[in-house]
């Protein structure tokens, strides 16, 4: 655990929390409900322990509870009140910022109940879409002011996988659509595949086959694919730019190879926009989200 960020900036915790600098200053003068250290330049900054408090507090005062009442508070109470609502409420907010305490905590079991309370009362489709989503957009912006670190992204990230992974699972494999499959992978050296295992599912569900290839897949490894004479539709998602940004190149080489064919390549991601100007000899289809492109399938 040595490499795990422990000291935080109050800009680190507005990042996180969403509560500006200038609140949390209030809170923690007037309320002394942080305390934060001094580096030997007099620099301040915060320990693990204040963020997770932060964000408890956070929780209580967004479900009507003052900040004059979480003060007078113990830690352990705001801790165990926070854990109380989150079990018996776990819809939208407060569910995304029990799963950043989770994230930050390295709490399984506080992610596993807030999912299964999220269960209770909506469909997983609902969970992926309506609260997943909006907190891994989240967990981007923490990445671009780098207060997070990877030790937190994998730890949430695979936790979100193995429930979708999960789901997909417990889906009926009754391929309705046999005259199409859906050939899913990610370009080399890129290694976030959430919205393309979710992406899988919905494909799933929808009685569509599909072949998942994974993570970082160079385009010489589909050569197998390319080559056969049944149709395929080939999915990618781009969180990074493939080939050391050449993104352009990597899309003229697929666009080379796929018009000879019947087949079609389906690409998601904001990347897309670098080459939405192309003027492709293929069928090459751009999205910029997952949920783009499930509102025409």
């Amino acid at each position: 655990m040595n490499n795990i960020k422990q000291n935080f900036t109050i800009r680190d915790l507005e990042n996180i929390s969403g509560i500006k600098s200038h609140t949390i200053r209030i809170w923690e003068k007037r309320y002394n409900l942080l305390k934060p250290k001094r580096t030997e330049t007099n620099i301040r900054y915060y320990s693990h322990q204040n963020l997770t408090k932060l964000l408890n507090i956070v929780l209580l005062n967004n479900n009507n509870i003052k900040i004059s009442k979480i003060a007078e508070m113990s830690d352990e109470a705001i801790t165990d009140a926070s854990r109380d609502l989150a079990f018996s409420h776990a819809v939208n907010d407060e569910a995304i910022n029990s799963f950043k305490l989770s994230m930050f905590q390295f709490d399984k079991s506080l992610f596993n109940e807030t999912y299964n309370k999220l269960l209770h009362k909506i469909t997983f489709r609902d969970i992926f879409k309506d609260v997943f989503i909006p907190f891994l957009e989240q967990i981007g912006m923490l990445w671009h002011t780098d207060t997070l670190l990877p030790a937190h992204e994998h730890f949430i990230s695979n936790l979100i996988a193995q429930k979708i992974q999960i789901n997909t699972e417990k889906l009926q494999y009754t391929v309705t659509n046999p005259k199409k499959t859906y050939v899913l992978f990610l370009p080399e050296n890129e290694i976030h595949e959430l919205g393309l295992l979710y992406l899988n599912y919905e494909l799933v569900l929808r009685g569509n086959h599909t072949i998942y290839l994974g993570q970082s897949l160079p385009l010489y490894n589909l050569s197998y694919f390319f080559e056969t004479e049944r149709e395929l539709s080939f999915v990618t998602s781009m969180t990074i730019r493939p080939y050391n940004d050449k993104i352009v190149d990597y899309f003229n080489e697929i666009d080379d190879i796929l018009k000879q064919s019947k087949h079609n390549l389906i690409a998601i991601g904001k990347k897309t926009a670098d080459v939405k100007e192309l003027d492709f000899k293929s069928n090459i289809y751009l999205y910029e989200s997952v949920k783009d492109l499930l509102n025409v399938l």
